[in-house]
């Protein structure tokens, strides 16, 4: 992996994180810098971006409160998915992160090729969604 690609991933990290990125541009930068995909592990408060080759980096995310509930709750998580798909004026990505956790999501894998993101939780429960088209 290269600097450049390292630095994609770093602003893509900071972009979701400060609101500066919306998730379509951060799909558009990462497909750019040859990325195939990525895992949130809210767990670990880390983010793993994976290229083709199976090489990867993986990065802090800014620390988050709150710990993973137990129980997984997908009809909350595609709400909160469908919040953010509004991206309206009370939407930030902290706030999505830590309510996702509230309702049981450990994380989630986003795979640009398969366009979709499948979210996960403690029991290895699974939501899936589709990549709007």
């Amino acid at each position: 992996m290269n600097e450049e690609q390292v630095s994609s991933a770093q602003t893509c990290l900071h972009g979701a994180h400060d609101g500066a990125l919306t998730f379509p541009q951060i799909l558009g930068l990462l497909h750019t810098a040859g990325f195939e995909g990525y895992a949130v592990d809210y767990r670990r408060n880390v983010q793993t971006y994976y290229l083709p080759d199976g090489d990867s980096v993986t990065l802090e995310m800014p620390s988050e409160s709150g710990a993973v509930a137990a129980a997984f709750e997908a009809a909350q998580i595609e709400a909160l998915v469908r919040w953010a798909q509004k991206n309206g004026p009370d939407y930030s990505y902290k706030g999505f992160c830590e309510r996702v956790r509230a309702a049981g999501c450990a994380g989630y894998l986003v795979s640009i090729l398969g366009r979709r993101a499948v979210y996960f939780g403690r029991t290895a429960e699974t939501h899936i969604e589709l990549f709007p088209s």
